[in-house]
């Protein structure tokens, strides 16, 4: 099923690409229908969904990549923006800081 998953991810990607931003977020919902811990996918979801004004969707998808992998920096940097073009000024604020925490070598949770 991995290299389904990758195809159909380098396919959502290639749409991207060109601007077919509908087509690629089926693909990407795919992605993480098949692989609930594919963190790239929910990532890529929630930035193709930011990209179409879909922001509370965006943060959905943002919450899960951060839960995936909490230290992770562009996870917690993708959901403060999604946040922020939500008018959640708030938590985008408290996502941003988890992210310069970590670009300063913290860590969120432990490992």
């Amino acid at each position: 099923m991995k290299a389904e998953v990758e195809e159909i991810f380098d396919d959502a990607n290639g749409d991207l690409a060109i601007g077919e931003l509908e087509s690629a977020v089926e693909k990407y919902r795919r992605c993480v229908e098949l692989d609930p811990e594919f963190f790239d996918g929910w990532h890529a979801l929630g930035m193709a969904l930011m990209k179409l004004g879909r922001f509370p969707e965006a943060i959905e998808a943002g919450k899960k990549t951060v839960a995936l992998k909490p230290n992770d920096q562009i996870g917690w940097t993708s959901l403060s923006l999604f946040y922020n073009r939500n008018g959640e000024i708030k938590e985008a604020e408290a996502a941003g800081t988890k992210a310069k925490i970590l670009s300063w070598g913290g860590k969120i949770a432990k490992e």
